[in-house]
């Protein structure tokens, strides 16, 4: 029988150094799920249309669920565990509670990631810019209105010295 080869790969996570053998088909969402218990990231669709898989990589959102792990190899990597400062949540996530802009809360993981991304390249984005930042995220329970109320918000908030 042959046995399964596994390649050792470094990842930095959420500021953490980590070090993990995986298979190379094994996608990221799957070694961040499976292999360091980094539930946050949800696998959705497998096929990079929902947005649910979101990560930054290098502080570039991109799809874990079509990004092989390897490819991550020496990458810096932020998922939505990684945003808030221990129990203090950052102000995107405090914004998602005062808007109700998480329903179910499947897509939050993904939407909060990218809109992270967005805040840090562009402090003061339009509504326009902060749709299409969000346009790779599906969101099947609400009308979209609260989330980008709570983007906005959270982009005044952090302006104005917030986190």
């Amino acid at each position: 029988m042959e046995q399964a080869r596994l390649e050792t790969i470094t990842l930095t996570v959420n500021g953490d150094v980590r070090r993990i053998a995986v298979p190379p088909e094994r996608t990221l969402v799957e070694v961040l799920r499976e292999g360091l218990g980094l539930t946050g990231t949800k696998q959705g669709c497998d096929e990079g249309d929902c947005g649910a898989c979101t990560v930054l990589l290098d502080g570039r959102p991109v799809l874990s669920c079509i990004t092989l792990a390897v490819e991550a190899d020496g990458a810096r990597v932020e998922t939505v565990e990684g945003l808030a400062d221990g129990p203090r949540l950052h102000p995107l996530q405090e914004a998602f509670v005062r808007h109700g802009a998480a329903q179910c809360g499947f897509c939050t993981s993904g939407v909060l990631v990218s809109a992270r991304a967005l805040l840090e390249r562009e402090p003061a984005p339009s509504r326009e810019a902060i749709k299409t930042a969000l346009s790779g995220n599906l969101c099947r329970c609400t009308g979209y209105t609260k989330i980008l109320d709570a983007v906005e918000d959270a982009a005044r908030v952090l302006r104005e010295g917030g986190r």
